[in-house]
């Protein structure tokens, strides 16, 4: 194989595995439901619950590489929202703050981009 191709299957497995873990996190953790509550979202605890389930299907067809341009798109529009409703606010506090809170954010954001653009468009 080559290497580049090795390169892309381990940041497809490390994303897969932040999505999937945060989705069942989601689930079994009832002190993730209060960071939703306190967001402006129309039924905070639903929206949770159906983001778990996008963030756990999206990692999964990441992780065995099916679908993944498809699969990107959703969790980038939730990393985007999640720097929008909850980093984004902590910049009163400093542009350090900030970007230390919003690193593993950015950091995903990233890796996501660079899965989309290095999958096949078929």
């Amino acid at each position: 194989m080559q290497k580049g191709v090795i390169t892309i299957s381990w940041i497809r497995y490390i994303v897969a595995y932040v999505f999937i873990i945060s989705g069942l996190m989601k689930f079994i953790s009832p002190e993730l439901g209060q960071v939703f509550i306190s967001l402006p979202l129309p039924s905070p605890m639903s929206t949770m619950y159906v983001i778990a389930l996008i963030e756990m299907i999206c990692g999964i067809f990441i992780l065995f590489n099916k679908w993944t341009r498809i699969a990107t798109i959703p969790l980038m529009v939730i990393m985007l929202a999640a720097l929008l409703l909850t980093k984004i606010p902590t910049l009163h506090s400093g542009f350090i703050q900030f970007a230390f809170n919003a690193r593993l954010d950015i950091a995903m954001l990233v890796l996501l981009f660079l899965i989309f653009s290095q999958s096949s468009r078929g």
